[in-house]
């Protein structure tokens, strides 16, 4: 009988997604692009059992779903590295779960069960998961953003080269805690990296109807914040442009900022038909959905078979499912609940 092994440890991530020079026109390892499709598919089909979840009714309260943006989440985790943090507002189940939470916990935390990631107190817009410097997962549109910036100036404070990834939506851009945080930022040079994720509606209106500046890369310019925009919609350029991104704020130059550009394949919230968005519109976002596009370069370059897609399918099917299974089993939270992780009791430290 063979002896068992030690299981090695899992690698340090690293910002740099493997190159790929054998296949011509393909820029990455077939591990990198495997990684991004799994990724990316592993969110859309929880979102989308937790949209007939919300229709069953065993999810209450406010909802909204990642379909369509996930290449962002995807794109972003490539590029980071181990103790960057994040923190982001309401649209947040999908960075949650490219930041390691478990499908079990999301669904159950959407389920409002105690199994939840925050004990079932959080809902669908306050996930947190200090393991791993995921600090949400926030309601009060553009609260994130100052709490962002605190999180990178601790960082620099205490002298790491970690940064703390800050998204907000295009809407949140109109807040006033945005240029406070801004002003602060690049006064002080702290290794923020502000990201909008700009699918073009805030809550249901258009950035034009809303914005003077529709070319949401110069909000930066007031502070001569170096910024970019990028597509959205290609894992890919989403790693690039943070790995440009993290390399010039861990040289000590401050915060940057990206416009990237992506889209909501549903309304913006559960209840919102998205009547306000032109059919030919919604058709052409479809056409360049980030799953499909990724899963027809792997295809077409012979970067993995139909049976390895067929399997990482099978597998994200199985891992959804288990996930309901594990919501629906799990307890609602004792009333004394209530009671608990409301203020602390004695000083905690958040970042390590």
């Amino acid at each position: 009988m063979a002896t068992a092994t030690k299981k090695p440890a899992a690698a340090k991530k690293t910002p740099a997604a493997k190159k790929n020079g054998s296949v011509k026109g393909v820029k990455y390892s077939k591990e990198q692009y495997l990684q991004w499709y799994t990724l990316m598919l592993r969110i859309r089909r929880f979102e989308e059992r937790a949209l007939m979840s919300y229709g069953q009714q065993k999810i209450r309260g406010f909802c909204h779903v990642y379909i369509g943006q996930e290449a962002v989440a995807a794109g972003i985790e490539s590029a980071l590295i181990d103790g960057d943090a994040i923190v982001t507002a309401y649209r947040q189940h999908g960075t949650a779960i490219g930041r390691g939470v478990s499908m079990k916990k999301a669904m159950a935390e959407l389920y409002g069960k105690s199994t939840g990631i925050v004990k079932g107190k959080g809902g669908s817009m306050h996930f947190f998961y200090k393991e791993n410097k995921y600090f949400g997962g926030n309601g009060i549109v553009g609260a994130q953003i100052p709490i962002g910036t605190g999180i990178a100036f601790a960082e620099s404070y205490r002298g790491t080269e970690n940064l703390c990834v800050t998204m907000f939506g295009d809407g949140a851009s109109r807040q006033g805690a945005l240029w406070e945080s801004w002003n602060m930022a690049m006064n002080w040079k702290i290794p923020a990296l502000y990201i909008c994720e700009n699918n073009g509606y805030a809550m249901g209106t258009s950035v034009a109807r809303t914005s003077n500046v529709t070319d949401m890369s110069k909000l930066g310019a007031s502070f001569e914040m170096p910024s970019e925009t990028v597509d959205g919609m290609d894992p890919a350029a989403v790693h690039e442009a943070i790995e440009r991104a993290a390399k010039h704020i861990r040289s000590g130059a401050g915060p940057y900022y990206l416009n990237i550009e992506t889209y909501r394949y549903k309304g913006h919230s559960v209840s919102d038909p998205a009547k306000y968005r032109e059919k030919d519109e919604v058709k052409e976002y479809q056409g360049r959905d980030p799953i499909k596009a990724t899963e027809k370069l792997i295809l077409e370059n012979g970067l993995a078979t139909e049976e390895e897609i067929k399997a990482i399918k099978d597998a994200v099917k199985a891992e959804v499912a288990e996930a309901e299974k594990f919501a629906e089993a799990g307890e609602y939270p004792d009333a004394s609940e209530l009671y608990t992780d409301n203020y602390a009791s004695e000083p905690i430290e958040f970042i390590k």
